[in-house]
């Protein structure tokens, strides 16, 4: 094996999971996020020795092929007639995994422009500057996006948002709905 080849077996087992739960957050369906990271890794394979970031490199392509795969019209076609039905959530009385969750499904009801944006800033707690150049749009437009994005995030959840100690996303999320 050489030494591109371990290089490149390394990368992947260190960022496989985290790419996957962003390409699942940013498309919300664990499927689409799966081919989403496999496309993105078979794309990066042939050009590994010329990437001279990988882990911003892969970030960026993850969440542009996640919301490509989202918007492809087989995937709207293939959906069962199950999918059309309206989900009824319980509550679980599991405090921050409830929480999570009504926070994860209210995500994916925020268009999914300003979902990457907010998933980029808040979950991946990256810079304005930094989810500019992974998305490759002007800062302005991320401070616009993330500003709307919350406003959606507002409207969804309406005045019940808890900050939950202990869990960082959750907090960092509801610290800066709050601020609003």
């Amino acid at each position: 094996m050489s030494e591109t080849d371990r290089d490149f077996r390394e990368f992947v087992a260190a960022h496989l999971e985290r790419l996957r739960a962003l390409a699942y957050i940013t498309c919300g369906d664990w499927q689409l996020a799966e081919d989403a990271v496999a496309t993105v890794l078979s794309r990066m394979y042939p050009r590994w020795e010329r990437i001279e970031q990988p882990a911003v490199y892969a970030r960026q392509a993850v969440v542009r092929a996640a919301i490509s795969e989202k918007r492809r019209p087989w995937w709207r076609r293939e959906r069962s007639a199950g999918d059309a039905l309206p989900e009824v959530s319980l509550a679980d009385h599991s405090g921050p995994v409830d929480e999570r969750l009504r926070l994860h499904a209210a995500l994916l009801r925020v268009p999914v422009g300003l979902r990457s944006v907010l998933v980029l800033r808040f979950i991946e707690g990256l810079s304005v500057a930094e989810t500019a150049e992974a998305l490759g749009r002007p800062e302005g437009t991320v401070k616009n996006y993330t500003s709307r994005g919350l406003e959606a995030m507002r409207r969804i959840l309406g005045p019940n948002l808890t900050d939950l100690e202990g869990d960082k996303h959750v907090t960092a999320f509801a610290r800066h709905s709050a601020d609003g």
